[in-house]
This record gives structure tokens, C-alpha cells and sequence, in this order.
């Protein structure tokens, strides 16, 4: 069993910062990737950024925060960060950090990030 905990998440306003930490109890090693979601008001979730455990490099999928965000892990700690930057008022969601593979998946509670315009 895995459990992830998020936090760092707040109010904000548009143009600031955040970073959000996720840390995760038990192994995590057999799984593909770790990585981070959000969800807005009324919209579905939308993968934010993710690290393949194959290279280890980082991954943005959502083109909206190429630039600002940046994914990075402490394998030592267990622990993955979202380094949030120059942030909009549509950044204004839940995220949820999650490790996934080919037949199982777990995520977070989530953290409220909330931008101020």
C-alpha cells in the first residue's frame, strides 16, 4: 500500500510562487512514474508533470506550464516537488500528486492552489 501526501498549496497571487511537496509512504520504486494532476472547478483533471522512472527526467505534459513549472524528486526522502512559478489565476485548482504503472495507480488528497487575479 502507498500513500501520498501533499502539501504547500495556499492562496496566492497572480504572478507568485509556489512549491508543492508530495510525500510518499512505502515502496515506490516498481512503479512507471510519479507525477502531479489538477483538477479546477467544473473541468476534468489534467495531467501537469510527470518523471518516467526509466530516465529520470522531467516531464511537462501541459503545454500551458512549460516554463513555469518545474517537476523534480528526492529519491532519498521520497518526496516529489512541483516548483510553481509566475502563476495565472487559471492555475487555480487541486492538485494531486500520484505514482502509476501498468496495473496500479495511487494519488493524493490533493492541496487547493488558489491565484488571486
Amino acid at each position: 500500500q502507498v500513500q501520498l501526501v501533499e502539501s504547500g498549496g495556499g492562496l496566492v497571487q497572480a504572478g507568485g510562487s509556489l512549491r508543492l511537496s508530495c510525500a510518499a509512504s512505502g515502496s515506490i520504486s516498481r512503479f512507471n512514474a510519479m507525477g502531479w494532476n489538477r483538477q479546477a472547478p467544473g473541468k476534468q483533471r489534467e495531467l501537469v508533470a510527470y518523471v518516467p522512472h526509466t530516465s529520470g527526467r522531467s516531464t511537462n505534459d501541459a503545454n500551458s506550464v512549460k516554463g513555469r513549472f518545474t517537476i523534480s524528486r528526492d529519491k532519498a526522502k521520497n518526496t516529489e516537488y512541483l516548483e510553481m512559478n509566475r502563476l495565472e489565476h487559471e492555475n487555480t485548482a487541486v492538485y494531486h500528486c500520484g505514482v502509476w504503472g501498468r496495473q496500479e495507480a495511487y494519488w493524493g488528497q490533493g492541496t487547493q492552489v488558489t491565484v488571486s487575479s
